[in-house]
């Protein structure tokens, strides 16, 4: 009997010390893996980032997180008061920030904006091109106008500032470039026509770009995020029946189940940039949704007209703009986007909203 124990004891031992050995492995696997994935980053300690859009939201969180990196930061945006309460913000942070008030679509205030930032910083070795504007509603409600905005911002806000700082990047050999552009780049969904033109352009700006200037010593990274909860749908604009687009819109963006923590999707962003990624897809849905459209676009494009068809058609609404905060209803105020209004309150969205 007492052999019997022997024996029992010491194969739970040697179960014991095979479950300790198995555990080892793994998390000397992941060590080396994540060793692997980090081989080349290059720190970004004591570099000068420059961030469009960085006033607010997924901009402000990225300032924050090159701020932790050590980064000089610089970020712009086109209202001041915006601009003032973010600089504040970040450098509680304990690193030193311009703020140039500047509206991206006009290569005259871009080009006074980078040389703001040079004259303080010496150069821009980073540039982010991060700046966003969403007009949601049915086709039938946007305007040429809400194309023609759309554009301004999210194409042509993306090749002013790199058209900008890219001779000195090629000039040094040296230099980082982030688009933050969308999955609505990669697939466009209904009542985001106008926002998903321009991402399109952006994801295709980007891409070229990568190729060309990477034998220069140019990293560009093409980042394509799916749902976030920033706090911006309170700013989104929506046209059509306002009050129904903007609660699809609000509990979609704000819902755990769909989107994904600003700050969880900054540190990605950075991480991503550190390494030199060609490209960053954030979410796992946005992840699935552009792999299926990849191999069936055609399925894609038909699953999304039977989800147009349970949004709100355009009759009876509005060809005018409403901002987000003024189409809410007792759902939206509900706690069902209440992480939205705490990443808003955090990240500057709210400002003088009552």
């Amino acid at each position: 009997m007492k052999t019997i124990n022997k024996i029992a004891i010491g194969g739970v031992a040697a179960g014991v010390a095979g479950m300790a050995a198995g555990v080892g492995m793994i998390l000397a696997g992941r060590s080396a893996w994540k060793r692997l994935r980090n081989w080349g980053a290059q720190e970004l300690y004591g570099q000068t980032v420059l961030i469009t859009g960085g006033s607010r939201g997924l901009g402000l969180a990225l300032a924050e997180e090159f701020a932790r990196q050590g980064c000089n930061v610089v970020i712009c945006a086109r209202e001041e008061d915006e601009l003032i309460r973010a600089r504040q913000q970040i450098e509680r942070l304990g690193v030193e920030v311009v703020a140039v008030p500047c509206d991206i679509s006009k290569p005259d205030e871009v080009e006074h904006m980078v040389n703001v930032a040079r004259q303080h910083f010496g150069r821009i070795d980073l540039l982010v091109n991060n700046a966003g504007i969403i007009s949601v509603g049915p086709l039938l409600s946007q305007k040429l106008e809400d194309f023609h905005e759309a554009m301004d911002v999210m194409f042509w806000g993306v090749v002013h500032p790199t058209l900008a700082v890219l001779p000195q990047m090629l000039h040094d050999g040296r230099g980082r470039i982030v688009n933050i552009t969308s999955i609505g780049g990669k697939v466009s969904v209904p009542h985001l026509v106008p926002y998903g033109c321009a991402k399109f352009a952006a994801v295709g700006f980007s891409e070229g770009l990568h190729a060309e200037v990477k034998r220069f010593g140019v990293n560009v990274t093409t980042v394509v995020p799916g749902l976030m909860r920033t706090g911006s749908h309170l700013n989104a604009f929506f046209k059509g029946k306002q009050e129904y687009e903007y609660g699809w819109f609000a509990l979609s963006g704000t819902n755990p189940l769909f989107s994904i923590a600003v700050e969880r999707a900054a540190r990605q962003i950075v991480n991503a940039t550190r390494r030199n990624q060609a490209e960053l897809i954030i979410s796992w849905q946005a992840k699935l949704l552009a792999r299926v459209h990849g191999v069936a676009p055609s399925m894609v494009s038909e699953a999304l007209a039977l989800v147009n068809s349970l949004l709100p058609n355009a009759e009876g609404g509005s060809t005018e703009k409403k901002a987000g905060h003024e189409s809410q209803t007792a759902v939206t105020r509900s706690p069902l986007t209440a992480l939205g209004k705490r990443a808003a309150k955090r990240y500057n969205q709210l400002g003088d909203i009552a």
